[in-house]
């Protein structure tokens, strides 16, 4: 990204360099917890509107199909038309999201919150994390920690935060959605005091045809990656789908609240495994989190077998730890020497593994859980993340010697965002 003084053309009342990083960082949270938020709500309007698990993953699933579209044709928009309106747009479609969930009287209606709210998560993501690297200082870049580390956290707050409302407010959605959306609203407003640190440039309109592929010398590579971030991804959209009823209907734990730490316990440590993977060798790291990533997934089938809360709350956090080393090492393999023209390319096609990985299968899950029930599909589902999980680990230690790591430049990619 770039590196130039940002007071070259930046107005005078704009923040400088350290408050607008940190701004951005907020803003990014904010983000990350709105599309977290609806995670414990999904039993409420299951119960609300009378559906069962296949219409939620649904329901869930959509706003990551959203997410991708909007991601690959509008992700590298604020290049062209500068950050801040990309920005702003964003905030603002994402308030209007909250207001379609406060309206919704249906499925139909959460279908409409969730597709608008996918849409402008994938503008802001590939905005919020660009103006990260552009206001970063120099001699203490967090940039790539700040978007490596936030998806976690920033969902781990929503879907807390939301279970803490949902368990002690009469009226959990109206209280919810309506903070969020003035807070969007306002934070909408504070892009005023954000530098621009993209001065316009031509070729907006080409910009939003879509760039996905892999190009020929990172393909070995992007194979020996491509089951871990299967499994992880997979994972993840089975704990904020369908994590909140699985403890409900199986382990008994009814109380929203409970529900929602078990995506923190998940996701929380994903945020922590990507930060201490950050200084590990990329193709160890993916190694290492597949190997812990298994573990865990392995102590989740124990946990639904035995029925034992304490082992699954266990089971998610340990596979939260893998989940984030694993990741960040798949994605820093892939992505070492790869031409700086090819890596928009390359990381899309790693943004469209994630998504279809995050959403597909959840929904399959959940439409097999209405014949099967939902506490077998979730044995089947973690015992074939297992499985990708250790193809990963074997096939990096056969091919060690065919995927160079040349010690060129590493892309240091945001996870994905989900929700």
């Amino acid at each position: 990204m770039r590196s130039f003084a940002l007071r070259s053309f930046v107005p005078s009342p704009t923040l400088s360099r350290t408050p607008a990083f940190w701004t951005a960082t907020g803003l990014l949270l904010l983000a990350l917890a709105a599309s977290g938020v609806p995670t414990p709500l999904y039993r409420v309007y299951s119960e609300r509107f009378d559906f069962g698990p296949g219409t939620l993953t649904v329901v869930f699933g959509i706003y990551a199909f959203a997410l991708l579209v909007a991601l690959l044709v509008v992700g590298g928009l604020s290049d062209h038309v500068g950050r801040r309106p990309v920005l702003a747009g964003g905030l603002l479609l994402m308030a209007s999201a909250m207001v379609v969930f406060l309206a919704a009287d249906g499925v139909g209606w959460l279908l409409a919150a969730r597709v608008v709210q996918g849409v402008s998560m994938g503008a802001l993501t590939g905005t919020l994390g660009a103006l990260l690297l552009d206001t970063q200082r120099p001699e203490r870049p967090l940039g790539p920690l700040v978007n490596s580390a936030a998806p976690g956290l920033g969902l781990s707050i929503g879907a807390v935060g939301a279970g803490l409302v949902v368990e002690y407010v009469a009226e959990p959605t109206d209280w919810v959605f309506t903070v969020l959306a003035v807070a969007l609203v306002l934070a909408a407003a504070t892009v005023l005091l954000l530098p621009e640190t993209s001065p316009r440039a031509p070729g907006a309109l080409a910009s939003l045809r879509p760039a996905v592929r892999v190009p020929r010398p990172q393909r070995p590579a992007f194979l020996l990656a491509l089951p871990v971030l299967v499994a992880a991804w997979a994972l993840g959209g089975l704990y904020l789908s369908l994590g909140p009823s699985l403890a409900a209907t199986v382990f008994g734990l009814e109380d929203h609240l409970v529900g929602s730490l078990l995506v923190l316990a998940m996701q929380g440590s994903a945020a922590l495994g990507a930060v201490l993977g950050r200084t590990v060798e990329p193709q160890r790291a993916m190694v290492g989190g597949a190997s812990v990533f298994a573990a865990g997934v392995l102590a989740t089938i124990a946990a639904l077998v035995t029925g034992s809360v304490t082992v699954l709350f266990v089971s998610a956090v340990v596979s939260g730890l893998g989940f984030g080393l694993a990741v960040l090492g798949a994605i820093s393999t892939t992505t070492a020497g790869v031409a700086p023209a090819d890596r928009a390319g390359l990381l899309s096609a790693s943004f469209v593994v994630g998504y279809l990985s995050f959403s597909v299968p959840a929904i399959v899950a959940g439409t097999a859980a209405t014949s099967v029930g939902l506490e077998t599909v979730a044995e089947v589902y973690a015992a074939v993340c297992v499985v990708l999980a250790l193809l990963a680990v074997v096939g990096v230690r056969r091919n060690r010697r065919s995927v160079r790591l040349a010690g060129a430049d590493v892309v240091e990619p945001a996870q994905p965002v989900a929700a």
